[in-house]
């Protein structure tokens, strides 16, 4: 381990072995919050006996006698990433806080399930969970500030389930030349699972809305990396506009069962189509703001491009720098999978996919095999309901053996269509170059 333990860009991804190698101790407190041995009585303290406990998915009885430095055999058995109890083939891109993304190839399914939902976090998963008494609390700019059980919030208000699309807003940083600070994501923080919750809407107005109010606020139970109390890692919001949005929700359940621990377990929300932030997970409060919000990750950068297009590397203002709104339209192939080999005499690839587009909705896919100079249409499915994504699919004719690249462009309702390369911006955020994958049919 390294002695600054910050996220690099070109940070590779390490062994949990090789990670308690260098110094175990320090493992332990930064992957696991385990305080060292000279420094503490018994074992774990509050939000590292939470994230130890996720990652296994059980307690530890003894937890109290676990030497320290000693590396949980179910852990030490994945020689190459983290485990995480419920979650399947995904890539850990950092392990403070844990983010984790799924290859294009595992994002087949049209809803995706739970065990492949990508994982980004700010801060600390919250130490103890407890849906039966965990309340939301309404406030800011309201006239009745309110607050509500999730049973309460069951009953009192219309229970709906959605298909919508979350995706972080650094989805696709890793290609960014020269990189960009961040996690190096490739494709895979993008999933469009379904969502059991109210509307968003439908609680706000239940507390009576102020003429004042003109954005939202989130708030969660996460902590901060520091453990300071009352310092929040991250607190983001959206215009009232925007949340008032009728497939906004304050999510309990995905594809039919309890929240993920790692995904917001047991209270979350989802605005669909807006960078993942801000669907705030762990979800504890809501206030209503008559400015727009300044809470961490609101301000500066984050979250935040250029108005303008700049060259790559460029420095710019902060002054200039504005918030970013919806996604862009974008497009993955989930199928084949990247560098596949077909069989020798081959003569045509099916391929397939998913494609979105933030607040609006796809109305052309196409793929090319001969690097863009011709165009072949997909068959394209509607959205189930705005937001979901729109699965594609079609069969690409080939030319005989050699080496082939499939490349993949969406197309707007408002004629806004994927590049294949991007603008540079300082955070590597909205990339939605063309996805592409390599085929190779041998001889």
């Amino acid at each position: 381990m390294k002695k600054d333990s910050s996220f690099k860009p070109n940070q590779r991804e390490r062994g949990i072995r090789e990670i308690y190698a260098e110094d175990p101790e320090k493992a332990d407190f930064e992957l696991l919050g385990r305080i060292p041995e000279k420094n503490r009585r018994g074992f774990l303290k509050g939000a590292g006996l939470a994230s130890l406990a996720t990652l296994l998915g059980v307690p530890i009885p003894h937890a109290d006698k676990m030497p320290s430095g000693l590396i949980p055999e179910a852990l030490a058995s994945d020689l190459s990433n983290f485990i995480i109890q419920g979650k399947d083939g995904l890539r850990v891109l950092n392990d403070r806080p844990v983010n984790a993304e799924t290859p294009a190839h595992l994002l087949d399914d049209r809803i995706t399930p739970t065990s492949r939902h990508f994982i980004r976090n700010n801060g600390l998963p919250p130490a103890q969970v407890n849906a039966d008494e965990w309340t939301l609390k309404i406030g800011g700019e309201v006239y009745r500030s309110l607050e509500f059980s999730i049973d309460e919030l069951k009953s009192k208000f219309e229970v709906v389930e959605l298909q919508l699309t979350i995706e972080c807003g650094g989805n696709g940083r890793s290609a960014f030349n020269p990189p960009a600070k961040g996690n190096q994501w490739s494709t895979g923080a993008v999933a469009c699972s379904k969502w059991t919750g109210v509307r968003l809407r439908d609680v706000l107005k239940a507390a009576g809305i102020k003429e004042s109010a003109i954005y939202t606020a989130h708030y969660g139970a996460d902590g901060h990396l520091s453990r300071k109390p009352g310092k929040l890692p991250i607190s983001r919001g959206v215009p009232l506009e925007k949340a008032m949005d009728a497939h906004n929700l304050i999510a309990f359940a995905q594809n039919g069962q309890a929240l993920h621990p790692m995904n917001g377990a047991p209270l979350r929300l989802v605005c669909p189509g807006w960078p993942g932030s801000t669907s705030h997970k762990w979800l504890t409060q809501i206030h209503l703001r008559d400015i727009v919000h300044d809470g961490p990750k609101m301000t500066g950068t984050s979250y935040r491009v250029p108005k303008y297009n700049i060259a790559p590397g460029t420095k710019v203002p902060k002054a200039d720098f504005e918030i970013i709104h919806a996604m862009p339209v974008k497009s993955l192939i989930t199928f084949p999978k990247n560098k596949v080999q077909l069989p020798a005499g081959s003569q045509a690839l099916q391929v397939r996919g998913h494609a979105w587009a933030g607040d609006d909705w796809v109305k052309g896919m196409q793929v090319s095999a001969d690097f863009g100079a011709t165009w072949i249409e997909c068959d394209l499915e509607a959205p189930a309901n705005p937001y979901a994504w729109q699965h594609w699919q079609v069969q690409v004719p080939l030319a005989g053996r050699g080496y082939y690249e499939i490349w993949a462009r969406a197309t707007d309702n408002q004629g806004k269509q994927q590049p294949f390369a991007i603008n540079w911006n300082p955070k590597g955020y909205l990339n939605n170059s063309m996805h592409r994958i390599a085929v190779v049919v041998p001889a």
